[in-house]
């Protein structure tokens, strides 16, 4: 607790120099690398505090002279797989949590992004961290491999795509592994007829387009029900006005993709769906950026008159790119957000709170927010994707991520009254030192 304590001090000490180098090699503004950063710290504050959630249970009499306790221990060796979109933030989700439970952990960073995690652990060692508590591998697919596979490895957290996650999944699992496995997500914004217009065009824009689209909790797919459909010009002209630069310019909304391959993978679904009979209402692909022309930029672009059965609208874009569909009424719109295989979040917006209720109760998303576009919890509480967006049955940080990184030992002790024999008293007061 006093290391992590540590740490989160000179976590905030740094932060600045944190966030540069994750704008740096990932590319995202630095605003957004300072909030990846914080909401990383967050979870480290929270750690301090684990001696609550790692309470065991106790009823003592449940016979006579006999009393039964169960404790919280440690796995021993845990290991996490972080994605190369928040290289800080997801680290943190995971070592913090499983090591304050008394757990090693072996980290694997993104082989693009490693920096900010290397970073992250000489701080830790600063804190005072014994050495080989924490441990950093680098590497592709056998690295992934090895962590699979390795017997004294107890437990494997993953965030990243569905391909990832299902073969880290199901190879872990086969190993007699806990595996809890973030992946892919499409998120669905609902926006009602009596939604507060200019908060709520903003709110689609900035988790839309915010960090380059590259956020498993991007909200990718707006759907708008009745009256709120004649707001889509708005909302294009609201997007049109985001500035695409390189992350460490000042007034930067957004920089680029990770690499050229996923900005050619963007392109080609946005061309997918034109094809298919979407609407292209704001194209950026031919976005130029001054000095970076040969950048993997992609502007903020919009698909409208989307379907079910698109390709823009089935995959995972994780790009600038919004796609808009229309419903009648707020039973269609929930009919569709529950067809879609995933299941991470998703938002409503509105004035009306039985509206609000009824959408929170019948949706089957793991995470609702009304009126809050991007609804990542706090770490008081737990992140809770469901569906095709979560494999595994404890998911990350809060008080699942204390029972994913610990197990239960159960103890019955019969000490028979008679046996009793006198003892000294003790006069010392008792410290846990002693």
């Amino acid at each position: 607790q006093q290391i992590f304590l540590r740490y989160q001090q000179l976590i905030k000490d740094n932060l600045k120099e944190i966030s540069k180098l994750i704008t740096f090699e990932q590319g995202k503004t630095l605003a957004d690398a300072e909030g990846d950063v914080f909401r990383g710290l967050q979870v480290v504050e929270h750690a301090c505090s684990v001696t609550s959630l790692i309470l065991g249970e106790t009823m003592p009499s449940i016979t006579k002279d006999m009393d039964t306790y169960t404790y919280r221990l440690p796995l021993g060796v845990c290991a996490g797989i972080a994605p190369f979109n928040f290289p800080a933030m997801i680290p943190l989700w995971m070592f913090p949590v499983a090591m304050v439970c008394g757990n090693t952990f072996l980290m694997k960073p993104s082989e693009r992004v490693p920096g900010a995690l290397m970073f992250l652990a000489k701080l830790f060692q600063d804190a005072g961290a014994p050495d080989g508590t924490l441990n950093i591998i680098h590497g592709q697919h056998e690295a992934v491999n090895f962590i699979c596979d390795h017997p004294d490895i107890r437990a494997i957290s993953f965030v990243g795509s569905n391909q990832a996650g299902e073969y880290i999944y199901e190879r872990g699992s086969r190993n007699g592994k806990r595996v809890q496995a973030n992946m892919g997500a499409k998120n669905h914004g609902v926006v009602m007829p009596d939604a507060n217009k200019e908060n709520t065009l903003n709110q689609l824009v900035g988790a839309a387009f915010g960090a380059a689209g590259q956020r498993c909790m991007a909200l990718s797919t707006a759907i708008l029900v009745g009256e709120a459909q004649k707001w889509l010009p708005e909302l294009v002209d609201r997007a049109k006005n985001l500035r695409v630069n390189a992350g460490d310019q000042p007034g930067a909304d957004l920089g680029p993709l990770i690499s050229p391959q996923a900005k050619e993978r963007v392109c080609h679904i946005i061309e997918k769906g034109v094809k298919e009979g979407a609407s292209l209402l704001l194209d950026g692909r031919n976005v130029k950026v001054k000095g970076y022309e040969n950048g993997n930029f992609v502007g903020p672009t919009i698909l409208a008159k989307v379907k079910p059965n698109m390709t823009c609208y089935k995959e995972e874009i994780f790009g600038p790119v919004l796609v808009v569909l229309e419903a009648d009424t707020l039973d269609d719109a929930i009919e569709m957000v529950n067809n879609n295989p995933y299941g991470n979040g998703t938002a409503i917006f509105t004035t009306n709170g039985a509206t609000a209720r009824k959408y929170s109760h019948l949706v089957d998303v793991g995470q609702v927010g009304v009126n809050v576009p991007i609804p990542v919890p706090l770490p008081m509480f737990s992140f809770t994707g469901s569906r095709a967006s979560f494999r595994g049955d404890t998911n990350f940080y809060g008080k699942q991520g204390v029972q994913f990184y610990t197990q239960l030992k159960t103890i019955i002790s019969q000490w028979k009254e008679e046996d009793a024999t006198i003892a000294k008293p003790a006069v010392i007061m008792p410290t846990m030192g002693n």
